[in-house]
């Protein structure tokens, strides 16, 4: 009994679309009489298995085969582009609309005979796609198993599956999905044989798009993978060239033609819109229907190779691309590839950085903007010296040939632009690749291996890049340079020409100054003076160069390197010279590596003697303004300088053979000059350490001289000072430099007596001091201090040591008048007079000073060697002191009534009065007595305080101390009346007196008498 139609069709709607199967569709599909329904259902299903798939859309396409019968339609031509044009009449048209109008059915079939034949289409597509191997399955055989005969037993035992391979679009998708949207998905996911059999079966569906799809495949995707995908272009039709179409159905069907189509949308039994073909997915590309011309597929080109310098940076790929592109004919991506090809080298050939985040990414955009020095640059950035030539010859070379074509190909030849951007570099590359460029380039090498093959080129660069080079470390690296240089035979050289060269080098020093305008002169620059000079005068430029390497070398020998342009710079510049021999003298030996040894000093000394020489060609050294006198003078003061005197005495004594033509005298004065260099920047005083010892330790090295001899007794007596703790300032103790600036040094003597309450005990040692201060033979200098300590010893009241320091001033005094000071200097030993007898005059008048015999005798040296104008003052002091003496002499004679024997104190007296009698009575001699009667006399002076203020007060002038009356030893009242312990008398005034002149007559006369031993009427 056959099956009941409804089960059956109940029976394949229960099934899954997973579960149908071949078995599905012949014992249940196929068995349904209705065609309508069988059709429908081979068209709702879309499956995954191609086999049953192809089986499923057979099926309904032979349930569709028996309308064609009934509709009565014959073959219909093809258009040509896959659609039928075949023409009906305009009864037979109608006739067909009005049947699909009654019979809507068959108008479904029709519709529906569309659509499976264009899934049919797909899956055959799809078929082909995965069977060209380029889906995501991985199974590929490897290539060292390709003859395993177990594998091909496998293969047999196996059956082969339609499609091998899987596409990563499924199946049932692919089927129904937009066909731009299944080509832009496979280009994603570089399925790109997928997509070339895509454009091959369905060309004029995807061609419009052909650019949104090629946008879809990843930059890095080398073009070799997509080439049937790249467009071309037709030389003959100078445009775009069409890809060929091959469809799989070269005759449309029936049901595609026009004629059925409109009638179909005629009778309004379907909806077209409602009932698609395809499912459409929403695609904002635009369509390209029209080919592009050259220009328009060149530019495509270069856009795409900038996305994918941009995106990816791979310029192979890049390169890759426009290589296709020339292939095929695009017009204009000629210069393109030639820039990617530089490109590539750059980024592949050149050696790159190993430095975490170094700047690699390069564009066309960015390639372009280099300008050609910074191209030449960018290949030779990470070079070694080691790989420096090889990469200008396979780098750079290329690229300056390039340059170069480029160049006459727009008309405008320029045959100079490789040397000179290769110059440019060797200008301004590090000195070790220059180095390397030079080996590369010399004389003695074939003239087709060397970088530089002109001699007088390498001349000049070399001068240009050394003499404008900053660096003080690679005087080897520059001696390496000069010796790859030629060498010209200048036994026949004009001296004309030398002449031009010296006096070019002579400019060049002023030229290299820095200036305001200028301050760093470029190697650059120094080219402009060395190219217009001949190989003669290239070659004298070379032996001054060489002199001022070796020079050069010298100097960083000793840690004093100078820049090679220094050495143009003080060519004729003697203070320049001066000023680095000293450096080099002193620095040398104060580096790092320190010079301990007496060969080393020796060795210093011959090179700088060899600086100061002039070789055999007559070219000066680095020092050659300077003489061999002035150079070992600088050298001794540099040893000196580093504090190694056991060095200096070594060298000295015996005189070293290069030092032999120093006389005494000026190492006497080298070693004065640095011993007061240290003593200047000592900050302590204190000479058993630090600077001050180096300064008194250097005056150990020349002979004992007197000159010697005095500034080191300087240095003990400085040490002295700043052991008494004398300030400059409140807590600011003085310096050793204060102490030489001080110019009298004799006030620091001064400032020892008042900083310190017990030195005037200790006069010794103030004189010591005051001798090593450099008065050691200036008598008048130690009365003056013996006037101070006296001083001192009156503030505190000690009157007894004042005493003793007023008979050593008083002894000192008289030697000095005696000696010959007085005669060839009488105003200095005057002024020690008058210092002398004003100490005196004031201690002898202290009241506080009880001891009247030794006051009579203060008193009677002050008037021994004070002035004549000012003998009445002192006279008037001892007329008052004796007039007490007498009267205390008086009060104790009466209290001593009935004794006998001789009066003690009268016999002092009497003997004090014989001694200044006698010394007065020299002095009398020779003095001229003015007359007393006349009023302007200067014996006629009023002894009032006034009066000795005045002198005190010119005295005082000529002192480093104050000399004035302490306040409590001598006073006065407003009346003029000085006061004393035991009598208080008043002071005449010529206002009070107007006899004066008669007053005083008798007064001196009195005196004067009293003094050479007249018999006081008193007593």
């Amino acid at each position: 009994m056959a099956p009941d139609p409804q089960d059956l069709c109940e029976e394949w709607t229960k099934l899954a679309d997973e579960e149908i199967t071949q078995e599905h569709i012949q014992n249940t599909l196929l068995l349904i009489k209705d065609d309508l329904w069988v059709v429908a259902a081979s068209v709702d299903r879309l499956l995954d298995d191609v086999s049953i798939q192809r089986t499923l859309l057979d099926a309904g396409l032979e349930r569709t085969l028996s309308l064609q019968q009934r509709l009565e339609v014959g073959e219909l031509e093809d258009d040509g582009e896959g659609q039928s044009s075949g023409s009906l009449s305009h009864s037979q048209s109608e006739e067909l609309t009005a049947h699909f109008r009654e019979q809507p059915a068959d108008a479904q079939i029709c519709h529906m005979r569309t659509v499976l034949l264009d899934r049919l289409d797909r899956l055959n597509t799809y078929v082909e796609a995965c069977q060209d191997g380029d889906g995501n399955d991985e199974q590929d055989i490897d290539p060292q198993w390709e003859d395993d005969p177990w594998e091909e037993a496998a293969d047999e035992d196996k059956e082969q599956p339609e499609s091998s391979k899987t596409l990563p679009i499924a199946l049932h998708e692919f089927l129904v999905d937009d066909l731009l949207h299944a080509a832009c998905l496979l280009a994603s996911k570089q399925a790109l044989a997928a997509v070339s059999v895509l454009y091959k079966r369905h060309s004029p569906s995807l061609w419009p798009f052909r650019y949104t799809i090629l946008d879809c495949i990843p930059e890095h995707v080398h073009p070799s993978s997509y080439r049937d995908l790249l467009p071309g272009f037709d030389v003959v039709q100078d445009m775009e060239q069409r890809p060929s179409y091959q469809p799989w159905r070269t005759d449309a069907d029936w049901s595609e033609a026009g004629p059925i189509q409109a009638a179909l949308k005629a009778s309004g039994s379907i909806d077209m819109d409602n009932l698609p073909r395809t499912r459409h997915i929403h695609n904002t590309a635009i369509a390209q229907t029209q080919p592009l011309s050259a220009s328009e597929l060149a530019s495509w080109y270069e856009e795409r190779v900038e996305n994918v310098l941009i995106s990816t940076g791979m310029v192979d790929i890049a390169l890759a691309l426009v290589q296709h592109g020339g292939s095929q004919g695009v017009v204009g991506v000629d210069e393109l590839g030639e820039e990617l090809s530089l490109l590539s080298r750059l980024v592949y050939d050149a050696p790159s950085a190993d430095i975490e985040g170094m700047d690699t990414e390069w564009t066309l955009r960015r390639w372009r903007a280099m300008d050609p020095a910074a191209v030449v640059q960018a290949y030779l950035a990470n070079s070694t010296e080691g790989n420096l030539v090889a990469n200008i010859r396979k780098l750079v070379m290329p690229y300056l040939f390039v340059l170069e074509a480029r160049a006459e190909r727009a008309g405008h030849p320029d045959t100079s632009i490789s040397s000179r951007l290769l110059h440019d570099y060797i200008l301004s590359a590090p000195l070790d690749f220059v180095a390397s460029i030079f080996e590369a380039s010399k004389p003695t090498l074939p003239p087709a291996h060397r970088l530089i093959s002109d001699d007088e080129t390498m001349a000049r660069l070399a001068l240009s890049r050394l003499y404008g080079s900053d660096s003080l470390t690679e005087w080897p690296t520059m001696s390496r340079i000069f010796e790859c240089l030629p060498a010209w035979d200048n036994s026949e050289a004009d001296e004309d020409l030398a002449d031009e060269a010296y006096t070019t080098v002579n400019s060049l020093g002023a030229y290299v100054t820095p200036t305001t305008a200028r301050p760093r002169c470029t190697p650059q620059d120094l080219l402009l003076f060395f190219k217009p000079l001949p190989a003669t005068s290239l070659s004298r430029a070379l032996d001054i160069l060489d002199v001022h390497l070796e020079a050069g070398e010298i100097l960083s020998r000793w840690g004093v390197p100078a820049p090679l342009r220094w050495f143009l710079q003080s060519t004729n510049d003697e203070n320049q010279q001066r000023a680095w021999a000293t450096r080099l003298a002193r620095r040398a030996g104060g580096s790092d590596d320190q010079l301990d040894t007496l060969g080393d000093w020796e060795w210093l000394l011959e090179d700088m003697i060899k600086l100061s020489s002039t070789n055999d060609t007559g070219l000066r050294s680095a020092f050659g303004l300077l003489e061999q006198q002035e150079v070992l003078r600088i050298f001794l003061s540099g040893l000196l300088s580093t504090g190694r005197f056991h060095i200096a005495k070594r060298l000295l004594h015996p005189r070293h053979q290069s030092l032999s033509s120093l006389s005494d005298a000026d190492i006497e004065t080298i070693c004065l000059t640095c011993s007061r260099e240290y003593y200047d920047n000592a900050s302590s005083g204190n000479y058993r350490f630090g600077d001050m010892k180096l300064a008194y330790d250097c005056l150990s090295v020349p002979a004992k001289s007197d000159a010697i001899v005095r500034e080191q007794e300087f240095i003990e007596a400085t040490s002295s000072i700043t052991s008494y703790n004398v300030m400059t300032a409140p807590g600011l103790p003085i310096s050793p430099l204060e102490v030489r600036l001080v110019k009298d040094r004799l006030s620091l003597i001064s400032r020892v007596l008042s900083s310190n309450d017990d030195a005037y005990k200790y006069p010794e040692v103030i004189l010591e001091l005051v001798h090593k201060l450099g008065f050691r033979h200036d008598p008048a200098a130690t009365v003056k201090a013996l006037a101070m300590i006296t001083d001192t010893a009156l503030q505190a009241e000690d009157f007894t040591r004042a005493y003793e320091s007023s008979g050593t001033m008083i002894n000192t005094i008289v030697e000095l008048n005696s000696s010959p000071l007085a005669t060839t200097n009488p105003a200095k030993v005057q002024e020690a007079n008058e210092v002398c007898w004003v100490a005196c005059f004031q201690l002898g008048r202290q009241i506080e000073f009880e001891d009247v015999e030794k006051k009579l005798a203060l008193l009677g040296r002050a008037l021994e060697f004070c002035p004549p104008e000012k003998m009445v003052d002192v006279l008037n002091a001892w007329r008052r002191l004796e007039s007490e003496d007498t009267e205390e002499r008086r009060e104790r004679l009466g209290k001593q009534k009935g004794r006998t024997g001789p009066d003690t104190t009268r016999t002092k007296r009497q003997a004090v009065s014989t001694g200044a009698a006698a010394s007065l009575a020299a002095r009398f001699q020779h003095l001229h007595m003015p007359d007393l009667h006349i009023p302007s006399s200067p014996l006629v002076s009023t002894p009032d305080a006034a009066a000795i203020a005045h002198t005190f007060s010119r005295v005082a002038a000529n002192f480093p101390f104050s000399v004035g009356m302490r306040p409590k030893s001598v006073a006065s009242d407003d009346s003029g009346r000085e006061k004393s312990r035991s009598v208080e008398r008043p002071w005449p005034s010529r206002s009070e007196h107007p006899d004066v002149s008669a007053q005083a007559s008798r007064v001196f006369q009195k005196g004067i008498g009293w003094l050479i031993g007249a018999d006081d009427e008193e007593s």
